[in-house]
């Protein structure tokens, strides 16, 4: 090849790859349904407001073209027939959306890989999130007998955590994408939080990591990080409540009941902070035996709320029972994001805070005999 050919052909790859179309074309088929009219609708953090519209031809066909598309992925939506269908798009792309029947349920798209992936997630969640809808309906049957309402609140809650579960899932194995981010802020009806309040500020971390690597120059990533610097600062917060009470923890023990902290006000309560996992708190737990076991029958009631920081259901599970621990024992099994670590800004395994019955905090870190002695004074 002369040099010339091959000068001319650097030159025009260079010029294909710097002129870029800012335009997105959107086209495809709707079929199975009356409604005649697709809109087109632009996602922002404050709204969504449809930008444009369009009529099906004869056939179902439709088509979109948007002038001025940003370089990185924004979020938009296509309308049809009273349901949204979300797309990640940006600059160049040509990206085909249809369906027959069922919209969210049978919808396809080809020519955007971001926006592939979160109909993977949309089409799962919205169907999970439609049974839960008929399972509430059937609550309000007329004569609907207690054993039938007993089974229906059973299916409502395997539903409810199942969709839960494979949304945590996707969010995980798919947290380098746009799509998690999207996965991250959808709610089930009712719920105020993804998982567990604050703790979702790993899940958050997660995918911010993911996208500073994947998506640096994304609008969506410092969305993330405002979003997780808002979190930690109601942790922080959340930490310092110290000396007029305690912040509140319900926890689930190893037979999966849930007990409140503040269930057990009225005794002296140790509050344990450890880890089976670690394995640094064996001797910790026999010597604290001993102690639980001579203020059994104390004036004024002593028990242990031992919180496990581990991720093994098993390996704490096993702790449990081969040390026979005789006090309160619960985890929430997310480790070093488990939430009660900022709420009692635990920097080290173990730490311990000591509850007087009236609730106040009195002591932090304390062990041994130093422990008997103020155990001493308060169960008197």
């Amino acid at each position: 090849m002369k040099k010339s050919t091959v000068l001319f052909t650097l030159v025009a790859a260079l010029f294909l790859c710097g002129c870029r179309s800012s335009k997105v074309k959107i086209s495809g088929r709707f079929v199975g349904n009356e409604a005649k009219t697709v809109y087109l609708e632009q996602v922002t953090p404050l709204a969504q407001s449809v930008i444009d519209s369009t009529l099906l031809d004869a056939q179902g066909n439709y088509r979109f073209l948007l002038k001025t598309a940003p370089q990185s992925p924004a979020l938009y939506n296509i309308v049809y027939n009273g349901e949204r269908i979300p797309l990640f798009l940006a600059a160049g792309d040509r990206v085909e959306v249809g369906s027959v029947g069922n919209v969210v349920r049978n919808y396809t798209v080809a020519g955007s890989e971001e926006s592939e992936l979160l109909r993977r997630f949309y089409q799962a969640f919205v169907t999970g999130a439609q049974n839960l809808d008929k399972l509430a309906q059937r609550f309000s049957e007329a004569g609907l007998t207690e054993a039938a309402r007993q089974s229906l609140i059973k299916e409502y809650t395997t539903e409810y955590y199942r969709i839960r579960r494979e949304q945590l899932h996707f969010i995980i194995e798919h947290k380098a994408s746009l799509a998690a981010v999207y996965a991250l802020y959808q709610r089930l009806p009712g719920d105020t939080y993804l998982f567990n309040g604050d703790s979702d500020v790993v899940y958050f971390r997660t995918v911010a990591e993911a996208l500073e690597q994947s998506h640096p120059e994304s609008p969506y990533l410092q969305s993330l990080l405002a979003e997780i610097t808002r979190m930690d600062a109601r942790i922080n917060l959340s930490s310092h409540i110290t000396e007029t009470g305690y912040p509140d923890l319900e926890m689930s023990d190893i037979y999966g009941k849930k007990i409140r902290l503040s269930s057990l006000l009225g005794k002296v309560v140790l509050l344990d902070f450890w880890s089976a996992e670690l394995g640094n708190s064996n001797a910790l737990n026999a010597e604290l035996k001993e102690i639980y076991a001579k203020y059994a029958h104390a004036n004024t009631p002593f028990e242990v709320y031992q919180v496990a920081i581990d991720t093994s259901k098993p390996a704490w599970i096993t702790a449990v029972q081969e040390q026979q621990l005789p006090w309160i024992s619960v985890s929430d099994l997310r480790g070093k994001a488990s939430t009660s670590l900022g709420m009692y800004n635990v920097q080290k395994l173990p730490t311990n805070f000591l509850i007087d019955k009236e609730g106040t905090l009195v002591a932090r870190d304390i062990y041994g005999k130093s422990l008997t002695t103020k155990l001493d004074q308060l169960t008197r």
